[in-house]
């Protein structure tokens, strides 16, 4: 099955493909630790769109590499947008699309920030008010890598820790630093604001020192099996 990168193609070899699905990864360049890289999002929303483009026809489209990180802001490396350039841009990017045929797209984001998550749903939304013919899914990945907290991993694992540290060694094992960071995260949910350098020192949450290829090669495949099934509910079978 072929499902080319959108970037890859011209006009000819577009020509018969507007009624796939198209998926639009979307990252953020944010501080994840002093192990990972700061583009752990988006290499990992791309890594799975890739994996993804095996099981399903659709085309990718190339990735949006910056998101809206508020906690991550005080951390160097972090640039957070503000939500309605986010907005702004994925509107726009999806409607490029939408003028050539395409009416079906999938935002796959490999970050999940509220502020971040709401800024794309809205983009879609205004996508569809303007558009009623499109049918559009917007999800972060890291919704199916957190069902395996508890199992896999610490119920208060997060942001670069175990479960991230070890998919990113799975999918980009040489863009992977030799630190196991362990960062216990001392912020209710409930406070508004930054933390502060006692709350939170390092901007990782959680144990990484028993991270594993191995352990991220199973988060992947549940990704994976997870967001197929979620894709054929939501869109059919082509």
């Amino acid at each position: 099955m072929e499902n080319p990168l959108v970037g890859e193609l011209d006009s000819r070899t577009l020509e018969g493909r507007t009624s796939r699905l198209v998926v639009l990864p979307v990252g953020a360049l944010e501080a994840h630790g002093p192990h990972l890289p700061l583009g752990s999002d988006l290499l990992q929303a791309e890594a799975t769109a890739r994996d993804l483009a095996q099981r399903v026809p659709c085309l990718i489209a190339p990735g949006i590499p910056y998101g809206i990180c508020p906690g991550t802001r005080v951390f160097p490396g972090t640039v957070s947008l503000r939500p309605t350039t986010l907005s702004a841009l994925l509107y726009d990017v999806a409607e490029g699309f939408v003028r050539m045929g395409f009416r079906k797209f999938l935002v796959l984001s490999g970050h999940g920030a509220a502020a971040h998550m709401a800024a794309l749903r809205d983009a879609m939304e205004q996508l569809i008010e303007h558009h009623p013919e499109v049918r559009a899914a917007v999800l972060c990945d890291y919704e199916f890598v957190y069902e395996l907290r508890g199992k896999e991993a610490p119920a208060t694992d997060g942001h670069g820790g175990l479960l991230e540290t070890s998919r990113v060694l799975a999918l980009a094992p040489a863009q992977v630093g030799p630190k196991r960071p362990d960062v216990p995260y001392r912020v209710t949910r409930f406070v508004v604001g930054d933390p502060t350098p006692e709350e939170w020192p390092e901007s990782v949450m959680g144990d990484t020192r028993n991270a594993s290829e191995e352990l991220g090669r199973r988060i992947h495949a549940h990704v994976l099996q997870r967001l197929e099934e979620t894709v054929h509910t939501i869109f059919g079978e082509g």
